[in-house]
């Protein structure tokens, strides 16, 4: 029989790795009486852990949320999986989290048993990191956007556009997407009857948040939408381009939020994209070495002849 405050981590395990658990249930994994249960729930509820219950031959036991974090028990996987987690979020694309993280990851690394800190080093040492590419968002910002997306609330929010103005915007924000390098916000404009895609770097919150609403559906799913904005709406010139090689081929080559890429068939793939330079974009697809052909426009044509024609020149 394990001793009582073994006993009382080991029922905390068992209460976190499923939802609902009877009191025979547990007095049967622990090898103890069901009023030896009663007790050791009692104990947990006194350490702050909110466990309810219920009577009856259907009753149980199950741990709920409460009003502060009580302590956790990991089994090696979650640690490890945690203590990565934080160690991206310290050095990522959300500000105002790398300090706190760091923190989180001190005292989890310093509980850890001498072999999961062996795996963490080993990923640590063997994994290099690229700066981060896009805007830091303010961790604030995305808390509020997801608040109103879970709530379904108005967002009401100032908003740093592309001539650099700030404009005041009201929204039924959908859904938050990551591209690798930017936070999006994909929502229905309620001033512009529409859909837009909305940088959450240049998104002001103001509070309080506008009435609830019924949630709509955009008319395709939520990244590729936004990929398909980035790649064109968000640009002074839109542009079409097949590319004569599959998807996966030019998927290697291309970042997230360049476009929205789609296939053709087995051969050939769609980008469908935009710059509010022609000519860099000319330079930029020139440069991804796949063989290419430019549907539209006709002006991003004239830039590459134009190029071909100063590289032959040289």
């Amino acid at each position: 029989m394990l001793e009582t405050s073994a006993r009382l981590l080991r029922l905390l395990a068992l209460l976190q790795a499923r939802r609902d658990w009877t009191g025979a249930a547990l007095a049967e994994r622990l090898e103890v009486s069901t009023r030896t249960v009663r007790a050791d729930v009692d104990r947990l509820r006194q350490l702050g852990y909110r466990v309810a219950s219920t009577t009856g031959s259907a009753g149980g036991y199950r741990l709920e949320a409460g009003n502060a974090m009580p302590p956790l028990l990991l089994d090696d996987d979650e640690a490890v999986a945690v203590a990565l987690g934080l160690r991206a979020a310290a050095s990522g694309s959300v500000s105002g989290i790398e300090e706190t993280s760091l923190r989180a990851l001190a005292k989890l690394e310093q509980t850890m048993p001498s072999r999961l800190r062996r795996r963490i080093d080993v990923l640590r040492s063997a994994t290099v990191s690229a700066p981060a590419a896009g805007p830091a968002v303010d961790a604030a910002v995305l808390t509020a956007i997801a608040e109103a997306v879970h709530r379904s609330e108005q967002l009401r929010f100032d908003y740093l556009d592309r001539a650099g103005e700030w404009t005041r915007r009201r929204a039924e924000p959908h859904r938050l997407v990551y591209t690798g390098r930017r936070w999006y916000l994909l929502a229905w404009d309620a001033d512009r009857s529409d859909w837009r895609t909305f940088r959450a770097d240049r998104v002001r919150p103001r509070t309080p948040n506008g009435p609830r609403f019924a949630p709509k559906e955009p008319p395709e799913e939520a990244v590729a939408h936004v990929l398909r904005g980035v790649g064109q709406s968000a640009w002074r010139h839109r542009a079409r381009i097949r590319f004569q090689v599959p998807l996966e081929e030019a998927a290697e080559r291309l970042p997230p939020d360049s476009g929205l890429l789609e296939p053709l068939d087995g051969r050939e793939c769609l980008w469908e994209t935009g710059s509010d330079s022609l000519r860099d974009l000319a330079r930029y697809t020139a440069g991804l070495d796949l063989p290419f052909t430019v549907d539209e426009p006709k002006a991003l044509r004239a830039e590459l002849r134009a190029l071909a024609e100063r590289l032959l020149s040289a």
